[in-house]
């Protein structure tokens, strides 16, 4: 007899509403992967346990996993109920508006504390949660008595198994190991025309509102818990000292973007929850999630860890880690995305030294090193490409030309007018990111491979390395003093400069000379890249740059964060402290006004809310930032472990 059966059996005494969700036997959306470490599969376990905000679809939705149970806060204006009732809670802007504000504030990594912002048909709401022991602990403070209502649900998303209702005046999720009991501080109101299907309680916002499970509190114990968990947190922050709103910016729209991947039992971090809505439950890019990876892995080693497994384990049967994994055998089977995976991951292991982390992922990389000669080498070259696969393997805008671009950068002017082969299946464009990339995956991966003790595979990369590096090195224009793209069809160079064109520095393949003349040439120009916002994704004198879309003309985060890296190795004090400085000054001046970090920003204004094609809350805008604590020594190997990988 199951579980469900035996409580059928006994009279449970729900009152007013019940649900009752099945477990299917198996989720019909899992994606494959292969894990071999137990290291990784207790990672996940530990991530995986415990309240937070695991549920994509709301900041104010908080879930206790292994179990599933869901506290939902809902915010509805009695009279009004078709466009009075507010479910699901993002982050939007005046580009992607949405009927709610949302101002995510002060809150932890693993959910023990929350704080968020929310303003309603002209009313704000500030919640906070804490978690002590296994009790979820909610305030709820209207900044002034309104006309809103609080309607707080019960919900078990992810089919997952147990029985959720009203039970007197509270909210009961019972589960084959445990009963959870939602309480409030005061007794709910009736209202039977709030449009809710699942069980709920409501509360006018009159006045705080506190809501817990467990043993019984008054409002005034739950305040003081919950103040106690807020000034753990601050202290965090402020141990960051002049860093710390910029340390705030970067964990915590990491932190809210972090979910739970139900169908696979994993903790993720997606770029974004509006993202991860339109493609049906999560959306995991390529780079993308290396780079959150590399942020996580300053403040939280497991996240760092999570995310850097999860996206190398997305890895094709063709052997490429794929522009982009989501439900339903969504892929991009036909093309990649640039390789900084080896790069990070290799930095990832500098700090902490745990060898076991490169084993996990270390077959993966090899196999993608691998790929990008066999499947993008045209005549000695590489150029970013789509392959021809089966339209049954659900790919989008395959084998032409604007794939090719998705491998690379979209819309950017650096491929307008370049034709697609469809017999090499690439650009016709050999193209000096890629080599750069390539060159810098051929080195930090021989480095892991020197680790691991793998001695000749070492050899096979510094080889390939060495290859690709000395026809990157044929790229640089004398003339014009920058590495330039070329044709493969014509022979011809491609004048259009972006910052890609500097990223023979990740490669140290240019010169200190070459490194200085592009500095002062393209760098500091105002007529090129320079200005109060930098890097825009395309020169300011070429006509693509008045589009100010997307990689025509606006700032991107990893744009400016590659070219960092690149200057680190070499000498150029002036131009590194420079682009720290103001890309710093780009991420505050959002976050400062309304707590956004976007996805791209006007470089001429220094906005991101002016164009909708720019999200709100993407994580890796806050490479902006990440930039300053690599300079202040926050990336710096672990003390303890370091000591510990010289015995």
């Amino acid at each position: 007899m199951s579980y469900l059966e035996t409580l059928k059996m006994k009279k449970v005494g729900f009152l007013f509403a019940f649900i009752v969700v099945f477990f299917s036997v198996g989720f019909s959306q899992p994606v494959s992967r292969a894990i071999r470490t137990p290291e990784y599969r207790d990672l996940q376990k530990r991530l995986c346990t415990g309240w937070n905000t695991w549920y994509n679809h709301s900041f104010t939705s908080h879930v206790l996993l292994p179990e599933g149970f869901s506290i939902n806060l809902c915010v509805a204006r009695p009279g009004l109920w078709e466009t009075g009732f507010l479910r699901e809670m993002y982050k939007g802007s005046k580009s992607l508006p949405r009927p709610e504000e949302v101002r995510p504030g002060l809150r932890s990594d693993d959910g023990s504390y929350t704080s968020v912002e929310v303003k309603f048909k002209d009313e704000v709401l500030e919640i906070q949660s804490a978690v002590d022991g296994d009790d979820q602990l909610i305030l709820v403070t209207p900044v002034k008595p309104g006309k809103n209502q609080l309607i707080v649900e019960a919900g078990l998303p992810w089919d997952r198994e147990g029985l959720i209702g009203v039970e007197a005046n509270s909210l009961v999720g019972k589960f084959a190991a445990r009963t959870i009991t939602v309480h409030l501080t005061e007794d709910p109101i009736k209202d039977g025309y709030v449009v809710s299907y699942n069980p709920h309680l409501t509360v006018p916002l009159s006045h705080e509102v506190g809501i817990y499970t467990g043993k019984t509190r008054t409002l005034t114990e739950l305040k003081n818990t919950i103040a106690k968990s807020r000034a753990v947190q601050q202290k965090r922050m402020d141990s960051y000292g002049k860093l710390s709103e910029a340390f705030k910016a970067m964990q915590t729209i990491l932190a809210w973007n972090t979910i739970y991947d139900a169908p696979n039992n994993r903790a993720i971090t997606p770029v974004s929850r509006f993202w991860n809505h339109s493609w049906g439950g999560f959306v995991l890019f390529d780079w993308d999630t290396y780079f959150a990876s590399y942020m996580c892995s300053m403040f939280n080693k497991e996240l760092a860890y999570a995310n850097a497994i999860e996206i190398t384990k997305a890895i094709t049967p063709d052997g490429f880690i794929p522009n982009y994994q989501a439900p339903f055998g969504v892929t991009s089977w036909d093309r990649s995305q640039p390789p900084v995976g080896s790069y990070v991951i290799y930095e990832i292991y500098k700090k902490y030294k745990e060898k076991w982390l490169l084993d996990e992922v270390y077959d993966e990389l090899l196999t993608w090193n691998r790929w990008w000669p066999k499947a993008r080498d045209v005549k000695g070259y590489l150029a970013f490409g789509s392959n021809n696969v089966p339209d049954s393997l659900r790919t989008i805008d395959k084998h032409n030309i604007q794939a090719a671009k998705y491998e690379s950068l979209d819309n950017s002017p650096l491929y307008d007018d370049i034709p697609f082969n469809p017999v090499t299946h690439t650009m016709d464009l050999a193209d000096v990111s890629l080599m750069s990339y390539y060159v810098m995956d051929c080195d930090a991966l021989a480095k892991i491979a020197d680790a691991l003790g793998k001695k000749s595979d070492v050899k096979e990369l510094h080889n390939r390395s060495k290859l690709y590096a000395k026809r990157l090195a044929t790229m640089w224009d004398e003339k014009e003093g920058v590495f330039l793209n070329k044709r493969l069809d014509t022979g011809e160079k491609s004048h259009r400069i972006a910052p890609n064109n500097f990223y023979p520095m990740l490669a140290k393949v240019c010169t200190q000379q070459q490194a200085e003349i592009m500095m002062k040439n393209f760098y500091f120009n105002p007529a090129k890249f320079y200005g109060e916002y930098v890097i825009p994704s395309i020169s300011r004198d070429d006509s693509a740059y008045k589009d100010n879309s997307y990689w025509r003309g606006r700032v991107w985060a990893p744009m400016n964060f590659l070219v960092y890296l690149g200057m680190r190795n070499y000498n150029l004090p002036e131009a590194r402290k420079d682009l720290v400085q103001k890309s710093m000054n780009l991420l505050m001046k959002s976050w400062n006004e309304n707590r956004a970090v976007f996805e791209n920003y006007n470089s001429t204004t220094g906005r991101g809310d002016d164009k909708p094609s720019a999200d709100p809350f993407y994580h890796w805008g806050a490479l902006l930032g990440f930039m300053s604590f690599i300079e202040e020594g926050y990336m710096d190997p672990v003390p303890s472990l370091k000591e510990n990988s010289k015995k």
